[in-house]
């Protein structure tokens, strides 16, 4: 199939095409019922039962395609953004909207273990590796302008900012840079090159984001998906909290399971008791059990959240 000339009149979905985010972002499509066969030759793929067509790219790409109108919605980290939007400007029209709950990174400052390095003011003048060069350069631009500013550098002072496409780690062994910045997880291949963290620049997750130049005809599809992907992403967050109590303990109980909006309460067929049905984030639930069987709730059931509507 001649796929380009398939995608006119089609919602163009930009997604990380490998790396961290590929296998989430897959199951974040799945979850909003975006059916589609990747060949894994190919960098586009028709979806079934949508006009949309997915495009897979380097997730850093992926706010240029979409800030600038050529795709209409996307996936990618906030970092990508933010590097973005300080190498285009004012051109990227990009609107972040939805936090997806994975990719959860941080950009950080690395310095060897061992050395003598405490601070990133102690950097400034020295060299610096990176692949988000203009995050970077920003950041100690300003950290520049106000150690000048203070007396404590002089004017002629700059640092310099080295770009660097992957294995950044690797640069202050190679003798090529004082310090690197780059996204860290879990912090283990940092440790495992002898670095230690001293600021963190930015922290960072994937998003669902939109270019503010979709022409009006895409909007209710647009709509749809992004109802779609924010419901799931809230299915994933919650789980549906039931049990029964007495009227006597109900203030105290729903007081424990508020609820998202509001709890869902019905009454039993046995005097003075109802039943409760509350969505409780997933993370907290251990700890509201325990709470409600204290507060004299009975049959208490956690039941999972497949998908929802906001």
């Amino acid at each position: 199939m001649d796929l380009v000339n398939h995608l006119e009149d089609r919602l163009l979905f930009a997604v990380p095409k490998k790396g961290r985010l590929y296998e989430s972002c897959v199951n974040v499509l799945k979850g909003a019922d975006i059916k589609f066969r990747r060949n894994s030759r190919l960098d586009i793929a028709l979806v079934q039962n949508f006009p949309i067509a997915l495009v897979f790219l380097p997730a850093a790409d992926i706010p240029r395609f979409v800030g600038t109108g050529r795709v209409h919605l996307g996936i990618t980290g906030q970092d990508q953004i933010a590097e973005a939007r300080l190498r285009i400007g004012e051109k990227l029209k990009v609107e972040e909207l939805v936090d997806l709950q994975f990719g959860g990174c941080n950009l950080q400052v690395q310095v060897p273990e061992n050395g003598p390095i405490q601070n990133a003011k102690q950097l400034v003048g020295q060299r610096i590796v990176t692949s988000f060069e203009y995050l970077v350069g920003d950041y100690f631009k300003k950290l520049e302008e106000n150690m000048k500013k203070e007396g404590e550098i002089s004017n002629e002072t700059e640092t310099e900012i080295s770009f660097v496409s992957g294995s950044v780690e690797a640069s202050c062994a190679l003798g090529i840079a004082e310090a690197v910045v780059d996204l860290v997880e879990s912090g283990e291949t940092m440790r495992a090159s002898g670095l230690k963290a001293i600021e963190t620049i930015m922290s960072s997750s994937a998003v669902l984001v939109r270019s503010t130049n979709c022409a009006p005809e895409l909007e209710p599809l647009l709509q749809t998906i992004i109802t779609r992907i924010r419901g799931y992403v809230i299915a994933k967050q919650y789980v549906l909290v039931n049990y029964n109590v007495s009227r006597d303990h109900l203030t105290d109980v729903l007081k424990i399971t508020p609820g998202k909006r509001a709890p869902t309460i019905t009454t039993l067929d046995e005097p003075n008791w109802v039943a409760v049905s509350s969505m409780v984030l997933k993370k907290n639930v251990a700890k509201v059990m325990d709470e409600l069987a204290q507060n004299h709730a009975t049959d208490i059931l956690v039941l999972s959240i497949d998908n929802s509507r906001p």
